[in-house]
């Protein structure tokens, strides 16, 4: 007996577990056993026929569809058909949407095969073979005998069962009227069927093995297990019997592979259960029609169908209701499944005549017989990385919702970034209601970039409540333009083709400047109140980083593998003087007018009423607290799934942060890193001084430093742009210890929060270790450390009493072990002095010397640094004098710095800096120039002296400490602008960018020419099919190097659709690895992703598909 709650395992690709309703049948099958004579040397014999013909399919699903999601994974097929070559598996082996499969044979042969058929309803489903690809197998098909099962039976399933090449386990058949398992409430489950059950204890990658009796004939097609003892689930023959024989007429009739294979399947939209005629007498069956159906049904006969549940908009909604009894259908009685649906297969697009009794009423209904592949899609649209379809009768069952309606099968960035949800039904967008997916892509085609419209869904977790949220079309071309998939049933793939016109406003390009329109962007929906949890973290399910997870559903080939980090390459900017309406750059690289106060805008009633209403509500608050609110705004980054690059470790972050200038052309906001990681991202500023939210872009990110400056339009801000002032700025004198400050922030729903506290430690070094998969980290930096916070996730500013800003209080983010356990990612707030900032900020507004960038439509030269490529951490004079430093060096640098009494050591050295090869670990910075050194700030100040001084070389005459010796060292340091990773190039499903800075940090590089760097991998893709995941550094491919994104990009536009090719790859701990891959250009065509410095736009280009070139 099985009780309720007890897990099922569907042992295919996607298998889950899940809970199912208690089976209260404890019947068994009387039919007496018939092969209690068989022999080991039997079983020997039947073995020996029926392996050969066992293959090994790995399947690759390139895209989530239906019921399933993008997954590899491995699983089990037999051939029933040599001449043809026809493999009989499980339905969800083959996939209902995009599969790429391999079979492999016993003897190791390997050979494509593509799906043929799959059935709408019941788990089971063909592929397709060229019979002449095996050349040194002989092998027999297994003959289908599903008339031979019966309980008792002694049974052996053949297959690939927990990853196994070949296992066989045996059992023997308990009972053959099992009810169908269900396996999860949103995914695959079969129906309408018996299933059949023996203790074999199959698991993972056993789906689709055959069960055979001791004649080498196959009974049964293994499906399921219960996952908490070792029952197996087995699929009947006989549909799959029919199936093959219309599979056979249809390859007759064309004289080999037919292009399409037309299988009839009837449905009602309406599922049955088999019911005892004891239930069926407490729910109203008269013992009259009892007495009828049991003296016209076979032997044995224990139950009746009954109603269990009816998909509204079929044909028999409204008519048929749960707990109806089926007597007869067209005048035949009716008391198993098999008999049902031989009825409605027989009859599609007829009527059938029904006769029920429903609370012991006897009722009569005409019902009309529906194509069950009329209600099963096979095509679907991709957008920004989603995948939308019309609702399948299996989700439609699952959902109680009408088939046909517009179904998200995978989020992907746009609809995930605004909270829609898989398994969302999308009922209005942009204002006009959507009934089928046409719908959609006409009103998606309307709309230009960046537009923000409205979306209306349902989902069926709360299907009584219709949710609203705001959709941004992409702005920038993170993903390739909107495609329409339509299955090919002639090829087994999936042909894609534009959804939408060249010449629409979606795929019609528009400069930076022109894509938001002003006052496009509404009030935020910000709803939470009291203190920011100002990190919040989201990822995305499909692409996946660099901690390395076993998944073992049908033996799923995927270790989840770590993303690490990404850096797009630098941008670089053309200089030059642009003119536009806003103004111009004047030669010598200043902004005109940028220290002019911006001038007000005239505010209308409205507009006045609620600055009022805001100066009331702040009368209590402090001085410091009225004068820093107009200055707070609250960030919201999200960062596309299909380019994570650097290392970062999520999708969606909340941060507070302060708008340090702001005037008529440009505004320029700070925040912590922890916020805005990355360059390539969307970001929406939300303002506390007026309601109102707009786009941002990141325009520097400091490469050592905890905090991102973000530029925006304050013409976008409408009106708001009064009202909005730039924080005054006050980096001298630093912050003391005991000196008391205020500490200043937002709430999730904008209103400021502040106390105040005391500075116990204003020089506290940073120490945070590498994390698993390398992203940036604060490194060399000394932090302002409070007695009393807000919680270690709330950031803002910390001020004087006139509302001054001294420091940055930002969130750092690190990875931190409890225990025995793995690494967990940790928050936590201190203070960054605010020097650092405005050293950066006054280069921005005098006109830096560096690359330009585009911001608002006006080119203008951006600041770079000049840092040494070290990381550095402080030792205490008493053990510096334990490691033997003398007693003068001691005392001059206690004489430099008598609040800190340290020297600072070197932790590592970046690869590839040009301090690499000259200091080594452990060794003590004494000096530059003769100038003790006793802090990170006394190396930044000499790194800028020597821009100041124009020297070429950039050398640092420096004195080290090393085993006991000084040494006199010319150190080399390094220019790097504040642009982050530019450049990525996608291929073969994997995100490929050169080493970036967190990498780098980490003191390696591969000795052959360095190579690309493998930051992240999608699901369904050959890199994941063949294991080629993140954290490692690809170095050759085909015996040619790698050593940068242009010469990979050489290598692999000469690599065909389906060609194996040889990588040569290194894992950050040195190790190398070499293994072979197929590509697939078809569904994972090569691309890249750049930064246009022209359009400040992130730009996609086609490398290699499988219809195109370079």
């Amino acid at each position: 007996m099985m009780g309720e709650g007890e897990a099922f395992a569907r042992l295919g690709p996607v298998g889950t577990d899940s809970c199912m309703r208690g089976d209260l049948s404890m019947e068994i099958d009387i039919v007496p056993y018939r092969d209690s004579s068989a022999t080991a040397e039997d079983w020997r014999r039947a073995l020996a026929r029926v392996v050969p013909a066992v293959v090994v399919l790995r399947t690759t699903a390139a895209r989530a569809f239906d019921t399933e999601v993008a997954s590899a994974s491995y699983a089990t097929g037999f051939v029933v058909d040599k001449s043809r070559g026809i493999i009989l598996t499980n339905r969800h082996v083959v996939k209902p949407g995009p599969v790429v499969a391999e079979a492999m044979f016993v003897n190791r042969e390997e050979i494509p095969v593509f799906p043929v058929y799959r059935d709408p309803v019941h788990d089971f489903g063909f592929f397709l073979y060229e019979p002449e690809a095996i050349k040194f197998l002989s092998y027999e098909e297994i003959p289908l005998a599903p008339e031979v099962a019966c309980v008792g039976l002694e049974i052996r399933v053949v297959g690939n069962d927990s990853g196994e090449k070949v296992s066989i386990l045996a059992g023997t058949l308990a009972r053959l009227d099992r009810e169908a398992p269900h396996y999860k409430k949103d995914g695959y489950n079969d129906f309408n069927t018996f299933y059949m059950q023996a203790a074999s204890g199959t698991k993972g990658g056993s789906s689709g093995s055959p069960v055979i009796d001791c004649q080498g004939r196959a009974v049964a097609l293994n499906a399921g297990s219960k996952s908490s003892s070792a029952s197996a689930f087995f699929l009947p023959l006989e549909r799959v019997v029919r199936a093959l024989e219309f599979i056979r007429r249809s390859w007759d009739t064309f004289g080999g592979h037919p292009d399409t294979v037309l299988i009839p399947r009837g449905t009602l939209q309406v599922t049955f259960l088999h019911k005892g005629f004891d239930e069926t007498r407490r729910l109203g069956l008269n013992s009259e029609t009892e007495k009828v159906v049991r003296n016209v049904s076979p032997i044995g006969e224990t139950g009746m169908l009954v109603v269990d549940s009816v998909v509204p908009g079929g044909p028999a909604y409204k008519k048929l209701e749960p707990g109806d009894i089926l007597i007869y259908i067209n005048h035949e009685v009716v008391t198993q499944f098999l008999t049902l649906e031989t009825l409605l297969d027989d009859n599609v697009g007829g009527e059938i005549g029904l006769q029920i009794e429903r609370g012991g009423v006897t009722l009569t209904i005409k019902l009309m017989v529906q194509d069950l592949h009329s209600i099963t899609p096979n095509y679907f649209l991709e957008v920004s990385g989603a995948v939308i379809h019309p609702l399948s009768y299996q989700q439609a069952r699952n959902f109680r919702f009408n088939c046909g309606l517009v179904y998200v099968a995978e989020s992907g960035y746009m609809l995930s970034r605004a909270g829609v949800p898989r398994h969302s039904l999308i009922k209005k967008f942009a204002g006009e209601s959507i009934s089928k997916l046409e719908d959609l892509i006409e009103v998606l085609a309307k709309l230009s970039r960046g537009a923000r419209v409205p979306l209306e869904y349902v989902s069926y977790i709360d299907r009584h409540r219709n949710k609203s949220v705001l959709v941004t079309i992409d702005r920038h071309e993170w993903y390739a333009p909107p495609q329409i998939y339509t299955r090919n049933d002639s090829t087994g793939f999936w042909t894609a083709r534009p959804a939408i016109l060249p010449d629409t406003l979606l795929l019609a390009f528009c400069p930076h400047s022109d894509i938001i329109g002003k006052g496009l962007f509404s009030v935020s929906a910000w709803r939470d109140s009291g203190p920011v949890l100002s990190k919040c973290h989201h990822s995305d399910e499909n692409w996946e980083d660099g901690a390395v997870h076993k998944e073992n559903i049908d033996d799923q080939v995927g270790e989840v593998s770590c993303n690490d980090d990404a850096k797009i390459e630098k941008k670089r900017r053309r200089l030059g003087d642009i003119s536009c309406s806003e103004g111009k750059i004047a030669c010598n690289g200043s902004i005109p007018g940028l220290k002019e106060s911006v001038s007000r805008h005239t505010s209308n009633f409205e507009n006045e009423a609620l600055l009022d209403d805001k100066i009331l509500t702040s009368t209590n608050a402090s001085l410091a607290e009225q004068a820093i609110e107009p200055t707070l705004v609250m960030f919201e980054v999200h960062v596309p799934p299909s380019c994570m690059l650097d290392g970062v470790h999520s999708q969606h972050f909340f941060g507070t942060g302060v708008v340090i200038f702001h005037a008529e052309t440009i505004g320029l906001a700070v925040v912590d890193r922890n916020t805005v990681a990355v360059s390539f991202c969307d970001v929406i500023i939300s303002f506390a001084a007026f309601p109102v939210e707009i786009p941002g872009e990141v325009i520097f990110l400091h490469p050592v430093h905890n905090y991102a400056i973000v530029a925006y339009d304050p013409s976008a801000l409408g009106a708001g742009a009064s009202y909005v002032q730039a924080a005054k700025l006050h980096p001298e004198p630093s912050v003391r210890r005991g000196e008391s400050v205020y500490l200043v922030g937002l709430s999730r729903s904008l209103q400021t929060t502040s106390r105040k506290s005391i500075v116990t430690n204003p020089c506290a070094a940073l120490n945070i270790g590498s994390a698993d998969c390398p992203r940036y980290r604060a490194i060399n930096m000394e932090v302002i450390e409070l007695d009393t916070d807000f919680g270690s996730t709330f950031s803002g500013v910390l001020t004087d009493d006139e509302g001054r800003v001294k420091a940055l209080w930002s969130s750092f983010s690190a990875q931190l072990k409890y225990g025995c356990s793995s690494l967990e990612d940790h928050q936590f707030v201190r203070g960054i002095p605010i020097y650092a900032i405005s050293q950066v900020l006054d280069k921005i507004i005098s006109g830096a010397t560096g690359p330009s960038l585009l911001i608002n439509g006006i080119k203008r030269p951006m600041p770079v640094v000049r840092i040494l490529e070290v990381e550095l951490y402080p030792t205490l004079l008493s053990k510096a004098r334990s490691f033997g430093l003398s007693d003068t060096w001691v005392q001059a640098l206690a004489k430099k710095d008598p609040i800190r009494k340290q020297v600072l050591r070197i932790k590592g050295c970046w690869a590839g800096s040009s301090a690499e090869n000259l200091l080594e670990q452990g060794d003590m910075i004494l000096a530059i120039n003769k100038v003790p050194i006793t802090c990170f700030r006394d190396i930044e100040n000499a790194c800028q002296e020597l821009d100041q001084l124009n020297d070429s070389e950039g050398r640092l005459k420096m004195t080290i400490f090393r085993q006991g010796q000084e040494l006199e060292l010319l150190v080399g340091t390094d220019v790097r602008d504040g642009n982050g990773s530019a450049r990525m190039v996608s291929w073969c499903g994997s995100v490929i960018q050169d080493p970036h800075s967190a990498v780098r940090a980490l003191g390696f590089l591969p000795e052959e020419g360095h190579g690309v760097y493998l930051t992240r991998w999608c699901h369904g893709s050959p890199v994941h099919r063949y294991g080629l995941y993140a954290l490692q550094w690809i170095i050759e491919v085909n015996g040619k190097l790698t050593p940068d994104l242009e010469t990979f990009l050489d290598v692999v536009k000469g690599l065909e659709h389906g060609e194996f090719v040889r990588v040569r790859t290194v894992y950050l701990n040195g190790k190398p690895r070499v293994l072979t891959m197929k590509q697939d250009l078809h569904y994972w065509p090569t691309w890249e992703l750049k930064f246009d410095p022209d359009t400040a736009t992130w730009r996609r280009r086609m490398i290699k598909s499988l219809n195109s070139s370079t």
